[in-house]
């Protein structure tokens, strides 16, 4: 899963995919890639200064604009003991930059909250800036891995949501190709996906060991798409708060109140005063007793927290399935920090010989929980409580933590421990996994590179991650109708290349 030189994809991908390997790490980054490091926080982030030497947290990197202005918008940042404040974050390379492009006369940049760069010469030198300019932050020495290696794996990264509705000149050339054709290149594009993830893991091991590493790819990914970030900060204030509390509720009272995601109160119904039944009153009531329950546990300490504590708005609520509540996926983790053995069962289900068949039911019987008093009744706090419980963890979820987080981990850590035969276990999992259901990623990758309806080629989670990976490589550097794009041509040479 190394980089070898016979996998024929990621020799695509380093010369004509737009993946800019860096050789002189002297020569400063070009800003998209400073972009894409900053939005996926390849930082030492707990060594973040300002150029006055104040520390730098950042709660969520905020979303990458595409309407011009700076960079990113919705950041949450906190500078120093002062409260988070919601903003913007523009990234140059120089600080000299935020004079020279007149980002201080522009009315686009009043709410920049952060102004990142690269190069940390003259940072210095803004320590005196004007009052009205926003905190300075270099991060060229912050990085968490050589720039070359963020280089070959951050460079071609998406910054925004796919276009809708693109139709791909290399559908035609994919179509041209057997099922076994096809399934060789999403093999290889899935190999390069998966080996980015365990460097990620390995970098991070690197810094804050292989235990935490898994912790906070598990956070992650309960965050969805939209709520990665806070659950990345409070994965990483894990050790602060963790011991001393051994019980889920424990947890759950700790989680709940450092994300600022328990609520205050929550109104009692009465038959006599709403119309919605005695049922409804009854669900509302047992929310109110459990909510009062955790407070009762949080209120004492909370004080002793109050470096740990994330604002509500770092969180987003907008499009969440209610099953997929931060609420809820912070219930479910409090019962993983429960189980203290945890980390040893995945350990031993790796090296666990199993048919292909039972290895996900496997993992998931590991990554289930018990049923909650609470959470398996009730979506959210003011829920109504459902006629039957539901598993705080589903199929789905187990497959994207299974090929995102679990194995890359596993992977990584058998390769720096040079245990060959476990490596070979790991890939034969990641390649033959069931795929995961369809999102809108999927639907409009397949729709581009295969045509439309579902190909009979996707059958596995790892088809699928290299479908993505296509994507992300060659699509998103074309614009509508391909132009430029290499990659059908390097289909039709590879397809005649191999057949003779």
């Amino acid at each position: 899963m190394s980089r070898p030189p016979g996998n024929f994809y990621a020799d695509w991908r380093s010369r004509f995919g737009g993946a800019q390997v860096l050789r002189d790490e002297n020569t400063p980054p070009p800003e998209r890639l400073l972009q894409a490091i900053w939005h996926h926080q390849r930082l030492q982030r707990d060594r973040l200064r300002t150029a006055d030497g104040i520390s730098v947290r950042v709660l969520h990197p905020g979303f990458a604009s595409v309407e011009g202005g700076p960079d990113f918008r919705g950041a949450v940042i906190q500078i120093g003991d002062a409260a988070p404040c919601s903003g913007d974050v523009e990234i140059d390379l120089r600080v000299t930059a935020w004079h020279a492009h007149r980002h201080d006369r522009n009315p686009n940049f009043k709410n920049v909250a952060l102004h990142v760069v690269w190069d940390h010469v003259g940072v210095h030198a803004a320590a005196g800036r004007n009052p009205k300019s926003p905190p300075t932050l270099a991060i060229g020495d912050k990085l968490d891995a050589p720039l070359a290696e963020l280089g070959f794996w951050l460079e071609n990264e998406s910054l925004r949501v796919l276009p809708e509705n693109l139709r791909g000149q290399c559908c035609l050339a994919l179509r041209e190709l057997d099922e076994t054709q096809q399934g060789k290149i999403l093999d290889a594009a899935a190999r390069v996906r998966f080996q980015a993830r365990a460097d990620q893991f390995c970098a991070r091991a690197r810094h804050a060991g292989w235990e935490q590493a898994l912790w906070e790819g598990l956070f992650r990914a309960l965050g969805y798409k939209h709520n990665v970030w806070p659950m990345q900060n409070l994965a990483e204030s894990r050790l602060r708060w963790g011991p001393g509390a051994e019980t889920p509720f424990g947890l759950q009272a700790r989680l709940l109140g450092i994300s600022g995601l328990l609520p205050a109160e929550l109104t009692r119904l009465r038959p006599a005063d709403r119309d919605s039944g005695a049922a409804m009153a009854r669900a509302q009531t047992g929310s109110s007793d459990y909510v009062r329950k955790l407070w009762d546990c949080w209120w004492r300490e909370r004080d002793a927290f109050s470096d740990c504590l994330l604002p509500r708005a770092v969180w987003k609520f907008h499009g969440l399935r209610p099953a997929n509540h931060p609420q809820r996926r912070l219930a479910l983790a409090a019962h993983w920090l429960a189980d203290k053995n945890l980390i040893s069962k995945i350990e031993g289900w790796a090296t666990r010989e199993l048919p292909d068949s039972l290895v996900p039911g496997s993992l998931r019987k590991i990554l289930e929980v018990e049923r909650d008093e609470f959470w398996s009744w009730h979506w959210t706090f003011r829920s109504a409580r459902m006629k039957s419980p539901q598993p705080l963890l589903g199929d789905a979820r187990v497959t994207d933590l299974a090929v995102n987080v679990v194995l890359p981990w596993l992977w990584t850590r058998a390769a720096e421990g040079k245990n060959d035969r476990l490596q070979r276990i790991i890939e034969h999992r990641h390649a033959v996994w069931p795929r995961a259901e369809d999102n809108a990623i999927l639907k409009l990758a397949r729709q581009r590179l295969l045509g439309n309806g579902q190909s009979r080629v996707l059958r596995s989670a790892a088809a699928q991650q290299g479908l993505i990976q296509i994507t992300r490589d060659f699509c998103d550097h074309s614009n509508a109708v391909c132009a430029g794009c290499r990659f059908p041509g390097l289909v039709r040479n590879w397809s005649a290349q191999t057949t003779t």
